[in-house]
């Protein structure tokens, strides 16, 4: 019996290491501090793998402040209740034609449609 209980103990002391090892591993996979054996943190040092994504996080958030900056003026155009496009469509049909070769498009008819 005295020869199991140790084999047990040292089962559990390998099982222990083994379980902190990996768990080690994985933490400094993907970037976050190590634990040493009381609990402790380590930090790792900045690499330069992690400066580079770091300055193109920060080029990426630049770009996307942007593109919302773009994105709201957009939306004011388009939602702007001055803005009415079937009005200016009309200006532009009601504008003569000052020669035949201008006119290449297709006539609409639109009078013909709206009275069927």
């Amino acid at each position: 019996m005295d020869g199991d209980m140790k084999i047990f103990v040292l089962l559990i002391i390998a099982i222990s290491t083994v379980g902190w090892i990996i768990n080690n591993w994985i933490r400094a996979k993907h970037g976050y501090p190590l634990e040493d054996e009381f609990g402790g943190k380590t930090e790792q040092s900045d690499s330069a793998e992690t400066k580079r994504l770091e300055a193109e996080n920060r080029e990426l958030h630049t770009k996307l402040d942007a593109m919302q900056d773009r994105m709201i003026v957009l939306e004011k155009i388009v939602t702007d209740r001055g803005y009415s496009l079937s009005d200016e469509i009309e200006a532009l049909r009601n504008l003569p034609a000052t020669t035949p070769a201008s006119d290449s498009g297709v006539p609409l008819n639109l009078e013909e449609r709206t009275k069927a």
